[in-house]
């Protein structure tokens, strides 16, 4: 059965790969709309949205995964940043406490006229250590050659799985690949009650 990934995610692809099971890579172009506030739903919510998208386009026998994350602290959702000072500030808020990183899975299973589909919810608390002001100065001022810097593109303005994740992540509680974009061994295992994977 072909296996969709509905996420442009490479770290998400990587992850999958990890599991043993090859995707093809088809990432929904679907408006996102959302209708709470609460990390958890919105998170829910959307990849269900991209889910269902993709696997409305899709024929024959097929399992489509949508997965979307976002940063919160102290309940309010923390997006990409939208410049170098919103940047700042977020590391600011972030430096020497815990936050949460919660991804939304959906998984729907299209096996000849039936389909079935799952949504959940996964959620990791993570804790930074202090940072100083010259500290966040160095990490805003990264950048790969040529490209955008290594914040802009990230939830909350860091990814756990970089070289700021190895200076300043003093712990998690929860699923460290949850942090990355997927918590992939719920996948596995949500996977396999559907049936799957053997």
């Amino acid at each position: 059965m072909k296996v969709i990934l509905a996420s442009g995610s490479p770290r998400r692809r990587e992850l999958m790969e990890m599991l043993g099971v090859a995707c093809e890579v088809r990432p929904s172009g679907a408006e996102e709309i959302v209708t709470s506030a609460e990390p958890e739903k919105v998170v829910e919510e959307l990849s269900r949205l991209k889910c269902l998208d993709v696997a409305e386009g899709t024929e024959g026998d097929s399992v489509v995964i949508g997965a979307d994350t976002v940063v919160a602290f102290e309940g309010e959702i923390l997006g990409k940043p939208k410049g170098i000072e919103h940047a700042r500030k977020m590391m600011r808020e972030l430096q020497g406490k815990v936050h949460q990183v919660y991804t939304g899975v959906t998984i729907a299973v299209k096996d000849r006229d039936a389909k079935r589909v799952v949504t959940f919810c996964d959620c990791t608390d993570v804790e930074f250590y202090p940072m100083t002001d010259g500290e966040i100065e160095g990490y805003l001022a990264l950048e790969r050659e040529g490209e955008a810097p290594v914040w802009s593109d990230k939830a909350g303005g860091y990814g756990i799985q970089t070289a700021f994740g190895t200076k300043f992540v003093k712990g998690i509680r929860g699923d460290y690949y949850n942090v990355m974009g997927l918590p992939a061994s719920r996948v596995y295992h949500e996977l396999k009650k559907l049936g799957v994977l053997k």
